[in-house]
């Protein structure tokens, strides 16, 4: 279970709170209005952003004192962070080590995640040979082998059209099924909620919400909500 115990995370001159749970192996939706803090929470969780109070604990041990590398997760950001220099394999290994210089097992793991993701004989290829959605399914499986407990997407999809953006969503949560990996995914597009997360966390008003039934929280949405959703 992630829990955030009484946090106060500051961005600037902004403060957001944070108090509630996620249960292990859940796949949760976090949204809002634009600029209510939604990265920033993502952020928090994954230590990229300190928190001014409070404690977030994993599975009850506290994570909000350890380093980005050495948390339970993986994040996957906007523009999915390729190397254009690097071949598809080489952006991948960089999941598993930094240099990149792999076993015989971790280069089998590279190409497994490859595989999971449909990109089997893809290994030499540049980011620049390659479309948009394959560029994301690369970003996913370099995500894929770090195996870690925790998966934070902010709005990786983002760029991609409709159908893209849908399949890659089936994708994530085809995977997760297998694994039982925990999803905190930021989105703008009720519809991605809906899609892949039973649950949603609302960021409004300084606050982010305890998670709720994303059917429930759309079909009768708070003011703030749907405010923002028109």
């Amino acid at each position: 279970m992630l829990k955030l115990d009484g946090c106060v995370i500051e961005n600037g001159g902004f403060a957001l709170q944070a108090d509630f749970t996620v249960e292990a192996g859940a796949s949760v939706a976090i949204v809002g209005p634009s600029g209510a803090g939604k990265s920033t929470l993502l952020e928090a969780i994954a230590g990229f952003r300190g928190l001014k109070q409070g404690q977030i604990l994993w599975r009850g041990q506290r994570i909000s004192g350890l380093a980005p590398g050495k948390r339970p997760l993986a994040m996957l950001f906007q523009d999915g962070n390729l190397f254009p220099h690097l071949t598809v394999e080489q952006n991948v290994a960089l999941g598993l080590r930094p240099n990149g210089r792999l076993s015989a097992e971790e280069k089998s793991q590279v190409k497994t995640a490859l595989a999971r993701v449909a990109l089997p004989g893809f290994e030499r290829r540049k980011p620049a040979e390659l479309s948009g959605g394959q560029q994301s399914r690369v970003a996913l499986a370099r995500v894929l082998v770090q195996r870690r407990d925790m998966l934070l997407l902010d709005e990786p999809f983002a760029a991609l059209g409709p159908a893209l953006k849908a399949e890659m969503l089936d994708l994530v949560a085809g995977l997760l099924a297998e694994t039982g990996t925990t999803l905190l995914m930021v989105s703008h597009d009720p519809q991605d909620a809906r899609r892949i997360a039973d649950q949603t966390v609302l960021v409004a008003d300084g606050r982010a919400h305890s998670p709720a039934s994303t059917t429930q929280l759309f079909d009768n949405p708070p003011p703030s909500l749907r405010a923002y959703l028109g």
